[in-house]
């Protein structure tokens, strides 16, 4: 607990720009501003350091890059591997579980330890390791590590504990699953092959054991070479050789035959009777040409032969197309007596494998699905049915249908919001899928007591817009927006109009979501803002649409009349971007030469349109372009349902609508909203004027003197007397007029003839810079090209220091700002004009000034430049006035500043409890009229003063930057808290949040550090380097919620979730699915007196007398390498539960029922295990040494 003393009132301020950006506020973390107590804020804050605890949730979406696949047919669950060392396991919905190699290494293979709770994966970096599925988190038992030779192939035979493994030199070596230990037997590939050969056989590509006999071993090479190895004699039965290369191979259950797929696409039948040469050669893609030769097909890369009781085998093939038409898509083949089914898959197939009811593989296999392994994809074909339908996929792999631009987090969402969604989206879903059940069932999984609804929202560069249901840790599709039907079709060859676009112009940047009102806010890439509105009935409703000239000319003079008419408030000399109602202008209209001018970068539909249940559009707002110019991206964006209105910016300026009367209330640049109250004395120049060449910019970057100065500054630095300067202006007293620092130059197009304005959209998903955040101090330059990147927009501090040269830049900040993917040609790196962002907003009821009585509607306004900016506003409260009187929006009031661009607002009333935005309750505009109860607005609010008589009038305004954190009691305006966040490093979100029923700020740093911050008193309590920044997919998606929970997408295709709370930690095993489950092992068919007369010695082929180290001696230790997993009584309870072991199997299972064993149970246990294997080494070498004589000693 800690009590907070503070100054209400009494407290002698002087300007705004001389004393909050004084040394007074402090630079230690929570230092207090002022020692005088007339009056006391008593806060007692829970939070403490305890509460706070790092750990990642559960990942989302489809495995990026995967490699291999693997099925445990009587467990039923599925894992994946991928290319960065990540093993995804999947069961019924619910069980998801990922886990991941420390050394980062592709997974070249995965077999499971069927119905043991284990699995076995092999890296690229030679090295298997043993994972243990028996937790919910798995971990690594036992690790080996190849030194002289590379894994190809890796082969378990059921209810074995001898793995084989074949290597790159074409060697087989077995590894003891049990003691993960090398055997001292080795097949050498020169002794598999015969003598007269002279070439080596190449890499083993396959190993399996015959279903007709356990001491045979089928050693595939890829130079087409088939061995089969008599494992008891040591020796080769049989060699096989084929011209083309061999790729896999598949066994008939009964033994006596297999199939082999080649690198010419031909399928190969091989019996045992006659090894000469195969009895089957198909080609099932070739045609016969008029030649009478075949034609060239691909290699089949894998292929499947399995039995049925009641139909003929299946021949399942991936590949094996021809190659006389190009283009064509990746195929899967499914041969079924003489029918062939081909089915076409949108991207390549990495692997596939049929699921069948038998684990026994010398059983009729009776295949009854599919498992196909996409680039991008998982599909799972139903096999029991004639046209081979796909089953309905009940995980969320679609997350990058279209590649993902930005995501939003909400907790703790109206319990009535998921329902609702659902059912709306539930109507849209696709159909034709198999009527049976998902095959993938094994797990379990139960709904915890410690969930509450959560929605995920992610954008998307296609213009659509998806709603997840998050609740409990899973992750279900709820509802599909797409923001494209609002738009025209493009169509190429509309003259200039199309050179406005390029391929995602829909893409979106950000969202802004109330749930309570349920009003839905979309920010796209072509600088245009569409507000939705929800309803459950379809209507036909015709868009609205605004126009907006957000771009600024500060020097022109404008008129008296001019400013007289203008909407909002304004200084004289000041110019203001003008709106635009509904404006019709064509390209080129009102200008010389065809300029584009007024216009906007994609169309509307200017007509009536049916829409359907769900969020449907109410109004579109657009940026124009002005003289040739295309708009400028908007970088903030804030709705509030409770006042109607909704305010946006960029680097050019502020805009406020009023989406109620559809009109736009405040539209001028970011000096204008100062107007005397300005805390900088800068000059400034036109955004359009002065533009220098690329040449120009490059001879200017030579001067060493101005490349080492700028080298050496750092990101941000404090105020200096309340004056900084720009990059492009000098010093200059005040009331001075503004002129330009260079002459003017002439008037260049930074834009190539046609080339459109717009680049491809940058999605979150494929955005990678290196930043080189470990240093002391960040590098000025990487830190202004990554947020140019990350905003958009070109945005400069505050308060850096410059030289005389006017352009003094690096040619590595030059590169990397080329580098920077801006869409928007007019922030391109060469553009050195003033521009001061908009970087957050956000409406609130608070103080606008100092003397206000109570608190009254207000818009809080963040800049790039550390500045806060309070505008206060006047709504009509009556349902019926506001929607005929104007919005009045009064000058600015308060003007606070911070180190750094401004990120977030949030405020605490002063018993330290978050203050909730108003709003409006939901109510459906299209709902039938019912004459009793007409439909009036319901607004709530969460008045500052409402609960606040004891404590007296105000509240607490809390800011953060990418440099800072201050907190600030309204209406005096005094800083009671600063709090330095970062010296090295710069935040890149931040967010006040409820953890632990209470608050805190979160921060997440380009560094990688996550960092919680109690509040108002801004104590540090977490602070954890978890994840270096080394792309800007992370910062882009990066994003706090309630609850102690945040998100980012971890690759293009997958969400990781991870929480910062100790108490979810806690929980978390609860929440997680059970991958393994207790079933008995099926047992193996009778095979009948015959079968089991002729069919051999199968079953008395004893692998550990043939492998173990009393007759195949110990391999060389330079071979491999034993590395024990984690220590502990988790590697003792694998270790012990092999095949055998019933007493070993007991203790696993009262551990996991959570039974947590002491040290001197431990120590017991331990003690037990090493009893029982030396008593059955004892015993083995009693039963191999009682019938030998004395003298055979």
């Amino acid at each position: 607990m800690k009590k907070i003393r503070k100054v209400l009132d009494g407290l002698t301020t002087s300007s705004p720009g001389g004393t909050i950006g004084s040394p007074s506020c402090g630079s230690a973390a929570g230092t207090p501003t002022a020692a005088a107590t007339p009056k006391e804020i008593d806060i007692q804050e829970t939070l403490v350091s305890e509460n706070f605890q790092l750990c990642k949730t559960v990942r989302h979406g489809f495995p990026y890059q995967p490699t291999a696949l693997a099925f445990d047919p009587v467990q039923k669950i599925l894992a994946i591997g991928s290319r960065s060392g990540g093993v995804r396991i999947l069961g019924r919905p619910g069980v998801d579980c990922y886990c991941q190699h420390e050394s980062g290494a592709a997974v070249l293979q995965l077999q499971f330890l069927i119905n043991e709770g284990a699995l076995v994966t092999a890296c690229a970096d030679d090295t298997l390791h043993l994972w243990n599925l028996r937790q919910r988190r798995p971990a690594v038992l036992h690790s080996l590590k190849f030194n002289r030779e590379r894994i190809t192939f890796c082969h378990l035979p059921f209810q074995s504990k001898w793995l084989y493994v074949g290597t790159e030199r074409g060697n087989t070596h077995i590894v003891n699953i049990e003691s993960f230990i090398l055997s001292g037997y080795v097949i050498m590939w020169n002794k598999a092959i015969e003598l007269s050969t002279k070439t080596h056989p190449g890499p083993v590509v396959h190993l399996s054991d015959s279903p007709k006999d356990e001491g045979k071993l089928l050693i595939g090479f890829e130079s087409g070479t088939i061995v089969q190895w008599d494992l008891r004699g040591k020796k080769a039965d049989f060699r096989m050789h084929y011209d083309e290369a061999i790729h896999s191979v598949g066994w008939h259950h009964e033994g006596k035959q297999f199939m082999c797929s080649h690198s010419d696409g031909s399928l190969t039948m091989w019996n045992l009777r006659n090894t000469t040469r195969p009895f089957q050669v198909t080609f099932p893609h070739g045609k016969v040409q008029k030649d009478g030769r075949k034609e060239s097909c691909k290699p089949i890369l894998k292929v499947e032969y399995k039995t049925s009781r009641n139909s003929e085998p299946f021949i399942i093939f991936s590949g094996g197309l021809s190659y006389d038409k190009a283009g064509r898509r990746p195929t899967l083949t499914i041969m079924h007596g003489k029918a062939i089914t081909v089915l076409e898959m949108d991207y390549p197939i990495v692997e596939f494998m049929a699921l069948c009811e038998t684990p026994y593989n010398n059983e009729v296999q009776e295949p009854y699905a599919v498992v196909v392994l996409l680039e991008k994809d998982l599909i799972v074909v139903d096999l029991t049915q004639s046209n081979f339908p796909v089953f309905e996929n009940p995980y969320p792999m679609d997350i990058h249908e279209s590649p993902v631009t930005c995501t939003a987090y909400f907790a703790e969402c109206p319990p009535d919001i998921i329902p609702i969604l659902y059912s709306i989206g539930a109507k849209h879903k696709k159909t034709g899928y198999s009527q049976k059940e998902w095959p993938i069932s094994g797990g379990t999984w139960t709904l915890g007591s410690h969930t509450y609804p959560e929605i995920i929202i992610t954008g998307h560069a296609d213009g659509s817009i998806k709603f997840w249901d998050a609740s409990a840790i899973t992750l279900q599709m709820l509802y599909k927006l797409k923001t494209s039907k609002v738009f025209e079709k493009l169509k190429p060859g509309e003259g200039r109009a199309a050179e406005l676009v390029e391929e995602d112009p829909f893409a979106i940047q950000m969202v802004s979501w109330c749930p309570q009102s349920r009003i839905f806010c979309v920010v796209g890439i072509s600088a245009h803002i569409i507000l939705y509105r929800f309803s459950k009935y379809d209507a036909n409703t015709q868009i609205v649409s605004l126009e907006v000239r957000l771009q600024c000319e500060s020097e022109d003079v404008i008129s008296p009349s001019e400013n007289e008419n203008n909407p909002c408030f304004s200084e004289p000399g000041s110019h203001s971007p003008q709106p635009h109602h509904q404006h019709p202008a064509s390209p080129g209209a009102g200008t010389p030469e065809g300029v584009k001018d007024s216009i906007p970068c994609i169309k509307v539909k200017d007509r009536m349109v049916r829409v359907p249940p769900g969020y449907q559009a109410e109004l579109v707002i657009q940026l124009l372009w002005v003289d040739g110019e295309p708009p400028q991206q908007i970088t903030s964006l804030d709705i509030n349902s409770a006042y109607g209105l909704l305010a946006f910016g960029n680097c050019n300026g502020l805009a406020v609508v009023d989406y109620l009367q559809k009109t736009i209330l405040l539209c001028m640049s970011t000096l204008d909203l100062y107007g005397a109250a300005d805390p900088y004395q800068r000059l400034t120049r036109s955004p359009r004027r002065n533009r220098q060449s690329t040449s120009g910019l490059t001879e200017l970057s030579d001067n060493q003197q101005s490349i080492d100065m700028e080298r050496s500054k750092s990101p941000t630095s404090d105020h200096v007397n309340g004056h900084c300067t720009s990059p492009t202006s000098q010093l200059c007293s005040a009331g001075k007029p503004r002129v330009p620092m260079v002459p003017e130059g002439p008037r260049l197009t930074r834009r190539g003839p046609g080339r459109p304005p717009f680049r491809k959209a940058q999605s979150a998903a494929c955005m990678e810079i290196s930043l080189p955040v470990s240093h002391t101090e960040v590098g000025y330059a990487s830190r202004r090209a990554m947020l140019q990147q990350f905003h958009g927009v070109t945005m400069y501090s505050h308060d850096e220091h410059h030289t005389s040269a006017p352009y003094c830049w690096s040619e590595r900040e030059s590169r990397e700002n080329s580098f920077s993917r801006s869409r928007s040609s007019s922030v391109s790196s060469i553009d050195r004009d003033t521009k001061e962002a908009i970087t957050t907003l956000q409406f609130a009821e608070s103080y606008g000034r100092k003397n206000d009585p109570v608190p009254t509607p207000c818009l809080w306004v963040g800049t790039s430049l550390g500045v806060v900016l309070v505008i206060p506003m006047s709504i009509p409260t009556d349902q019926e006035e506001r929607m005929e009187e104007p919005v009045t929006i009064g000058p600015s009031g308060a003007v606070l500043m911070l180190k750094g661009s401004v990120l977030r607002f949030g405020f605490l009333d002063l018993m330290g409890a978050l203050i909730q935005s108003p709003y409006e309750v939901w109510r459906d505009l299209n709902a039938p009229e019912n004459p009793d109860r007409p439909r009036k607005r319901k607004l709530v609010n969460f008045s500052p003063s409402s609960s606040q008589d004891t404590c007296g009038e105000g509240h607490l305004a809390v800011v953060c930057s990418e440099r800072q954190a201050k907190v600030f009691l309204m209406p005096s305006q005094s800083c009671l808290f600063v709090h330095n966040i970062t010296e090295s490093s710069f935040v890149l979100r931040a967010d006040v949040v409820s953890v632990c029923n209470s608050v805190c700020l979160a921060c997440f740093c380009a560094n990688g550090h996550i960092m919680t911050i109690s509040l108002p008193s801004l104590r540090p309590m977490m602070d954890i380097n978890y994840l270096p920044l080394t792309d800007m997919r992370i910062a882009r998606t990066f994003c706090f919620t309630n609850g102690g929970q945040a998100l980012y997408l971890s690759s293009p295709t997958e969400i990781q979730r991870i929480t910062y709370s100790q108490e979810m930690c806690d929980n978390l095993q609860e929440m997680l699915g059970e991958l393994f489950t207790p079933i008995e092992t099926p047992e193996a068919q009778n095979r009948g007196f015959l079968k089991g007369f002729f069919g051999g010695n199968a079953n008395t082929f004893d692998r550990e007398e043939l492998f173990g180290e009393a007759s195949a001696g110990k391999a060389s230790r330079s071979l491999a390498q034993h590395i024990p997993g984690q220590a502990g009584m988790e590697g003792m309870k694998v270790a012990a539960s092999g095949v055998v072991g019933d007493l070993a199997r007991a203790r696993i299972a009262l551990d996991e029922r959570g039974q947590r064993l002491g040290e001197l149970e431990d120590r017991t246990a331990l003690m037990m295990t090493s009893a029982e294997t030396f008593s059955k080494h004892a015993h083995e070498l009693m039963l191999k040494c009682k019938d030998k004589k004395w003298y055979q000693f």
